[in-house]
C-alpha cells in the first residue's frame, strides 16, 4: 500500500475495522481516502477515476449511489478494478442490498434516514443496514455531516448550538449498532469549521474510544484554502492520537480528484516529520468560503468553475467576517446555506441565492455573480 505509515504518531486504542484489503484503527497506518466524482452510471469513466484515485494512493475510494441505475453499474465498476470501493447511499437507504455485494465499505449518514420510508423508525433502518453488510462482508461508516443532522436531535438543543445533536446522534447509532452486535464500524463527524472538528472529535473519543475515526473537514474549500483549512482540523487531533483514516475534501474539477489524496498524504509527512502550522485554530476572523468537494451528485459541472468566480469577485471583501457557501447539490445544500451569510446552491440550469437563510431567487449561472455581489455590497 503506497498510503503513509506513522510509526512516531501516538494512536488511540481502537479497535481494528477491516475495510476489503485494508484495516483502519487498531494501531494500523492512517489511510487516505477519496471520493469519485464521476457519474456513477458512467461506468467507463467511474472506473478510470477509480484507478486513478488507487494509483496516487488511495486506501479506499467511495462512490455514491442514489438510484437503481447507479447500482447496477457499481457491479461493472467493481468487476474492472482491485479499489476497497465504499458507497454513499444517502437518503435511500434500502438500495444497501443491492450494492452491498459489490464494496468494501457502506456510508449511511443518520440525518438521512429520515427521508425515505419516513412511517419506518429509523432503528429498523440501521438494522436493515447492518444485517446487510454482515450478510455482504461489509464494514460500515456512521457518517454525521454538520448540514444534514438528524431533525430530532437537532430539536431538542438551542439552534446555535451545532455540537451537541452531532455528538449524541453518532453516540446513540453506536449503540444501537453494539446492541446489535454489529461492531465493524466506524464514525465521522464533520463540519466545514476546523474548530468545530477538532471541538466534536475530542468528544466523541473521550466517549467511545474504541471506535476508529474518519477525520475531515466537510465543504473545505478550493485549495489552497481548502487544503490549509483542513490541516488546521487534523493536526491537533492526529497529534492527541485521535484518528484513523482521514480525506481532504476539495473542490476541483474531476481530473484533479487525485490532489486530495495527495493532499492527505502530505497532511499525515508533515506531521510524522513535526512540521505544523497552528495548534489550536481560531475561526475564521475575515470572508470565508466553504464549498462542496466535487462529487458525482454535482447537477452541473460549472459549479467548480462558479466557486472559483465568487473567490474572485469577493476578494475586496476578504477582511469582513462574512461566511459564503457554494454548494453543488441537494445533499448538503439546503443546510449549509441556511447557515451562511451568503449561499448559493447549485442547480443544473439556476442557482438558489440564500441570504442568512432566506431564498432570493433563483438565478441563472450567468446572473448570479452580479447578484451576489450585490447582496455582499449591502452586507460591507
Amino acid at each position: 500500500m503506497r498510503y503513509l505509515t506513522q510509526n512516531n504518531l501516538p494512536r488511540n486504542p481502537t479497535r481494528a475495522v477491516r475495510i476489503g484489503s485494508i484495516t483502519i484503527g487498531g494501531g494500523r497506518p492512517i489511510a487516505v481516502q477519496s471520493m469519485c466524482a464521476t457519474k456513477t452510471t458512467n461506468a467507463e469513466a467511474t472506473v478510470a477515476q477509480v484507478n486513478r484515485l488507487a494509483e496516487a494512493g488511495a486506501a479506499v475510494v467511495r462512490i455514491a449511489v442514489d438510484t437503481r441505475r447507479d447500482a447496477e453499474a457499481l457491479a461493472e465498476v467493481r468487476d474492472r478494478t482491485e479499489a476497497n470501493l465504499a458507497v454513499d447511499l444517502q437518503e435511500n437507504y434500502s438500495l444497501a442490498a443491492e450494492v452491498a455485494p459489490w464494496v468494501d465499505k457502506i456510508r449511511y449518514n443518520p440525518g438521512h434516514l429520515f427521508h425515505h420510508q419516513r412511517e419506518r423508525p429509523w432503528q429498523e433502518k440501521v438494522r436493515f443496514i447492518a444485517d446487510v453488510a454482515a450478510a455482504h462482508d461489509c464494514a460500515v461508516r456512521v457518517g454525521v455531516n454538520c448540514g444534514s443532522v438528524d431533525p430530532a436531535k437537532r430539536e431538542k438543543y438551542d439552534r446555535r448550538d451545532s455540537i451537541r445533536p452531532m455528538l449524541d446522534s453518532a453516540l446513540e447509532h453506536c449503540e444501537l449498532l453494539d446492541r446489535l452486535g454489529f461492531t465493524r464500524y466506524c464514525v465521522s463527524l464533520k463540519d466545514s469549521d476546523p474548530q468545530t472538528v477538532i471541538k466534536i472529535n475530542r468528544l466523541f473519543a473521550a466517549e467511545r474510544p474504541d471506535v476508529p475515526l474518519h477525520l475531515g473537514v466537510t465543504e473545505a474549500g478550493m485549495p489552497p484554502e481548502g487544503i490549509v483549512k483542513t490541516r488546521l482540523a487534523l493536526e491537533p487531533l492526529i497529534r492527541q492520537g485521535i484518528g484513523d483514516t482521514i480525506r481532504v475534501s476539495l473542490t476541483v474539477p474531476n481530473s484533479r480528484k487525485h490532489e486530495e489524496i495527495e493532499a492527505g498524504r502530505q497532511i499525515l509527512d508533515d506531521i510524522a516529520a513535526g512540521k505544523f502550522l497552528d495548534d489550536e485554530p481560531q475561526r475564521p476572523k475575515g470572508l470565508n468560503i466553504i464549498s462542496c468537494p466535487s462529487c458525482s451528485r454535482v447537477e452541473n459541472e460549472a459549479f467548480v468553475e462558479l466557486a472559483e468566480q465568487v473567490r474572485e469577485a469577493t476578494r475586496y471583501a476578504a477582511e469582513l467576517p462574512i461566511t459564503i457557501a457554494v454548494m453543488g447539490c441537494r445533499v448538503n445544500g439546503p443546510g449549509e446555506t441556511d447557515h451562511a451569510d451568503l449561499g448559493l446552491w447549485c442547480g443544473s440550469s439556476y442557482v438558489n441565492l440564500k441570504r442568512r437563510g432566506t431564498v432570493l431567487g433563483a438565478f441563472s449561472y450567468e446572473e448570479i455573480i452580479p447578484r451576489l455581489k450585490a447582496e455582499l455590497d449591502k452586507m460591507v
